[in-house]
């Protein structure tokens, strides 16, 4: 029997902009990555998703990304690795708040878009969020994308890692995901992304786009909140992992 954490990222409207079917989803997925207010998500909203989080026993996750609402987080930006030490410290901050004052726990961390993308290659700056992790709480566990450098930062300092692979993005043959600005980016039909998802978890490896294998360890799979079908998504992969003998149950 083969279990996996499957995990979504959410609480990304923002003041008068509703995003998502965050309630629904919620009855879905085991985890949850929550907006900090820097690429999505205010103070209300990060309070009503950790509310619903917590009413639907799914563990909470901060979700911090780069300081770019209007990009939605997904534009490189370059900063230091200092300056990325302190927008995670800053976004954990904000949401263990709320989660603590909820009667909560914060169980993990997960880089948002650009801030992940770039941590997954970039030793130094993978190096500064793993130390912020760290620093705020070294029981918290460190999301990264499958055999990139964040995992690796995180595993040198210390912290418990859950490899993440993507049910719904295409991979190149590097192990990193393909760019969005890339048209054969995202994988669109439903079937051909569970079906990825399986063959992750259970034979351990991904078929890039340059058709070749690469070796993956799956402890935790994203579905994204924001799509279009993203309810309809989030029901099918949750009863098909199902139906093919995968537990779905929280990292830890």
């Amino acid at each position: 029997m083969f279990k996996v954490d499957l995990n979504c990222d959410l609480g990304e409207s923002f003041g008068a902009h509703k995003m998502g079917n965050d309630a629904e989803i919620l009855d879905f997925v085991s985890s949850a990555n929550i907006a900090c207010g820097f690429h999505a998500g205010d103070p209300t909203v990060m309070k009503d998703t950790v509310e619903l989080a917590l009413a639907k026993n799914v563990k909470i996750g901060a979700h911090p990304g780069m300081p770019d609402l209007a990009g939605f987080g997904r534009r490189n930006i370059a900063i230091s690795p200092q300056e990325a030490f302190n927008i995670v410290v800053y976004q954990i901050g904000a949401l263990n708040g709320f989660t603590t004052a909820l009667g909560g726990k914060l169980e993990h961390v997960k880089p948002h878009g650009a801030l992940y993308n770039m941590a997954a290659k970039d030793p130094l700056l993978a190096t500064a969020i793993a130390e912020a992790v760290y620093a705020i709480n070294p029981e918290l566990v460190l999301y990264g994308l499958s055999g990139s450098a964040l995992i690796s930062a995180g595993e040198k300092i210390g912290l418990t890692t859950a490899s993440e692979v993507f049910s719904d993005r295409t991979y190149q043959e590097n192990g990193s995901l393909t760019a969005r600005s890339q048209s054969d980016a995202l994988i669109t039909d439903d079937r051909l992304a569970v079906s990825q998802v399986m063959t992750m978890i259970k034979s351990g490896f991904v078929q890039t786009q340059q058709q070749t294998k690469y070796s993956i360890l799956a402890d935790t799979v994203c579905i994204h909140g924001d799509g279009l079908h993203a309810l309809k998504f989030a029901q099918y992969i949750n009863q098909t992992l199902t139906e093919n003998s995968i537990s779905i149950v929280p990292f830890r």
